[in-house]
């Protein structure tokens, strides 16, 4: 039997775990829960009926959040003109020398951004990006010629999604310091791009089940039944 901590014994108080909630009613239980040292970061969890080995039933996608992220992204900038990316907001910015020191092992920066022309160069080291997430992508919006837009848009709070090996997408939605409506706008806004997500290989269920949960919070189920027509 598993020993559960005091703070999850009284995150089960809060409410009826084993259940589903309403999406509102999810986040509203979250605030019920003891709250850490520090402003956790909340994430939506999303088990897809899908399987991950097929090419046709992969899941990527963007979300801009409607209230922000909550956090301080840093961005870097692959371009031929850094100078331009930096004055633009970019935290980093240039190319061959950037791509020197990622090689090097420096990886401090939460999103890369890159113009059409840097990808032929920072193609050669998508081996090191791309397992952490990084390698930029005009799927996810991060290969873009209005850098300034760019920048602008990952920093107001649009944050990448990606089904993993075992079918799972976790999507950031804010912080447990927002409000609950703050928080429920985010994730129904989060959803809605999951659905659009969605692949055309994909003709039954979508959604096996959703979770929402802090970083040191239990999981709250949501009712994915009202999420059907995904």
């Amino acid at each position: 039997m598993v020993k559960l901590t005091k703070r999850f014994k009284k995150a089960h108080e809060a409410g009826d775990l084993a259940k589903p909630f309403a999406l509102a009613d999810a986040v509203s239980l979250l605030h019920r829960f003891p709250a850490a040292k520090f402003d956790e970061t909340v994430e939506l969890q999303a088990r897809l009926d899908l399987d991950p080995k097929q090419s046709d039933q992969t899941v990527r996608g963007t979300v801009a959040l409607p209230n922000g992220s909550g956090r301080k992204v840093r961005v870097l900038v692959f371009t031929e003109n850094p100078a331009e990316a930096t004055a633009a907001g970019a935290d980093f910015a240039g190319l061959e020398d950037m791509m020197k020191k990622i090689t090097d092992g420096w990886m401090d920066f939460d999103v890369a951004i890159a113009t059409p022309n840097a990808m032929k160069s920072v193609r050669s080291i998508a081996r090191v990006l791309g397992p952490k997430g990084l390698m930029p992508n005009p799927k996810s919006g991060t290969v873009v010629d209005d850098v300034k837009a760019g920048i602008k848009a990952v920093k107001a709070g649009r944050v990448e999604f990606k089904m993993d090996k075992t079918a799972n997408v976790a999507i950031v939605v804010g912080k447990r310091s927002f409000t609950t409506e703050a928080l429920a706008q985010n994730a129904a806004a989060a959803l809605e791009a999951l659905g659009k997500a969605k692949p055309e290989s994909c003709k039954g269920k979508y959604i096996k089940s959703l979770t929402l949960s802090s970083t040191m919070s239990p999981g709250v189920r949501i009712d994915a039944k009202e999420y059907s027509q995904f």
